[in-house]
C-alpha cells in the first residue's frame, strides 16, 4: 500500500543546487539545466561571487546562498552539483551526501586516490548516489572510434594514440598544483578515463613525463606524455600540452589490418579483410630486381562525421542521472569506474613536473 502522506515524485523534476557557478558550473551545467525543464528544476545555487548570485536569481529565480552549507541544508536541493574549484571537491561532495544529497562531481573527480576512496565510501555509508561529469564518454566521436576497435575490422589493436594539442599560455588558478590545476587534471582527466574504457585492464602500467614551463604564470604542468601499458592489449600513448603550435590527429589507432584516424571532426578508417588478400608466406630467396616486398592491399575505407554538441552530451549524462534517481536505473557513470583513472593521474603526478625554466 502506497504511504499517502508521502508524495509521489516517481515523474517530478528533480530539484537541484549548483555549488558554484564559475565556467563550469554557469556555462556547462547551469546552461545543460536550463533547456531540461520536464527533469530537473534549478531551485538553489551557491558562489561567494554576489554578483553571480544576482545573475542566477534572475535567470532562474531560485535561491542564492554565498555559503555551501546553506545549500546543502536546502530541503528542495535533492541532488548537488559540485563545481567547485578542484581542491573543494571531497570535502563539498562527502559534505553534501552527510546531508541527505545525491552528488554530480565535476572532473576531475579527486585530487588523489585517499581523496576518492574516501569520497566513494561516504557514498556507500550514506546510501547516496555519487556520479561524475564524464561527458566525453557521450561525446559522439569517441563512440563511433569504440564501436569501429569492437567490430574488428582492424585486426588486434597493437596502438592507440591520443593528442590533445595547442600552443597556448594561462595564468589562471587552474595553473597552480594547490588549486589541483594542470593539464593533467584539466584535460587528462577526460582523456584517461576514454583510454580506459578502451583496454581490460583495471590496473595498467603507468610511465609519465610531465613538464612545468613558462607557458603557465603557476607551478603546475603544461605537458605531460603518458604511456599506459595494459597486461594485455594494446600500448595507450597519450599527450597533452599547450606547447604544440602544429596540432597533430586527435587519436590515431593503429592495428594489424588497418588504421584509424581522427580530428574529432571527421573519422576515417582504411583497412583489409586478410581473407581477400594473398597468404603472406615467408620467402628468403632473393628478390627480383633487389627490391622490398611489394603489394596490392585490397584497403576498404570508410569515414563518419560524428554529430558533436557538449551540451546536448551533458545533457545526455544527466538524463541517465534522473533515471538512476526516479526509477532505480544502474548509474551509467559509477565513481569506482572514475576511481581508475584518479589512480592512474596520482600515478603521473608522483612522477612530479620537471621545470626547464632556465634552459636556454
Amino acid at each position: 500500500m502506497v504511504n499517502q502522506s508521502q508524495p509521489d515524485t516517481t515523474n517530478l523534476p528533480i530539484g537541484i543546487g549548483i555549488a558554484g557557478l564559475g565556467r563550469s558550473g554557469w556555462d556547462i551545467h547551469a546552461e545543460a539545466l536550463a533547456g531540461m525543464a520536464d527533469y530537473y528544476s534549478i531551485v538553489a545555487t551557491c558562489d561567494p561571487d554576489e554578483t553571480r548570485q544576482k545573475e542566477a536569481e534572475e535567470r532562474f529565480g531560485c535561491r542564492v546562498y554565498g555559503d555551501f552549507a546553506h545549500l546543502i541544508g536546502d530541503d528542495a536541493a535533492e541532488l548537488i552539483v559540485i563545481a567547485t574549484p578542484s581542491q573543494y571537491h571531497c570535502a563539498d561532495s562527502v559534505a553534501a551526501m552527510q546531508a541527505g544529497k545525491d552528488v554530480l562531481i565535476e572532473k576531475p573527480m579527486a585530487l588523489s586516490l585517499a581523496e576518492a576512496d574516501e569520497m566513494i565510501a561516504a557514498a556507500r555509508e550514506t546510501g547516496q548516489i555519487m556520479t561524475v561529469n564524464q561527458n566525453y564518454r557521450y561525446a559522439p566521436d569517441f563512440i563511433k572510434i569504440k564501436e569501429v576497435i569492437e567490430s574488428g575490422v582492424l585486426g588486434r589493436i597493437i596502438q592507440i594514440r591520443f593528442a590533445v594539442h595547442s600552443f597556448s599560455r594561462r595564468w589562471d588558478w587552474q595553473t597552480l598544483k594547490e588549486y589541483g590545476g594542470g593539464i593533467l587534471n584539466n584535460r587528462g582527466a577526460h582523456v584517461i578515463d576514454w583510454a580506459l574504457l578502451l583496454i581490460d585492464d583495471p590496473a595498467p602500467a603507468v610511465i609519465a613525463h610531465m613538464e612545468r614551463t613558462p607557458l603557465y604564470a603557476g607551478d603546475a604542468e603544461s605537458h605531460a606524455k603518458v604511456l599506459l601499458k595494459p597486461k594485455k592489449g594494446p600500448l595507450i600513448d597519450i599527450e597533452l600540452t599547450h606547447a604544440n603550435a602544429f596540432p597533430q590527429a586527435a587519436c590515431l589507432v593503429m592495428g594489424t589490418q588497418g588504421s584509424l584516424i581522427s580530428d574529432r571532426q571527421l573519422i576515417r578508417w582504411r583497412y583489409f579483410d586478410p581473407e581477400h588478400a594473398p597468404s603472406l608466406i615467408l620467402d628468403t630467396k632473393p628478390t627480383p630486381d633487389r627490391t622490398y616486398n611489394s603489394e596490392d592491399i585490397p584497403w576498404q575505407e570508410a569515414s563518419y562525421q560524428p554529430d558533436r554538441n557538449f551540451i546536448r552530451d551533458v545533457r545526455r549524462l544527466y538524463q541517465d542521472m534522473y533515471r538512476t534517481i526516479r526509477s532505480g536505473a544502474p548509474l551509467v557513470i559509477s565513481p569506482e569506474s572514475v576511481r581508475r583513472q584518479v589512480a592512474v593521474l596520482e600515478q603521473c603526478r608522483e612522477s612530479g613536473p620537471v621545470s626547464h625554466e632556465s634552459a636556454p
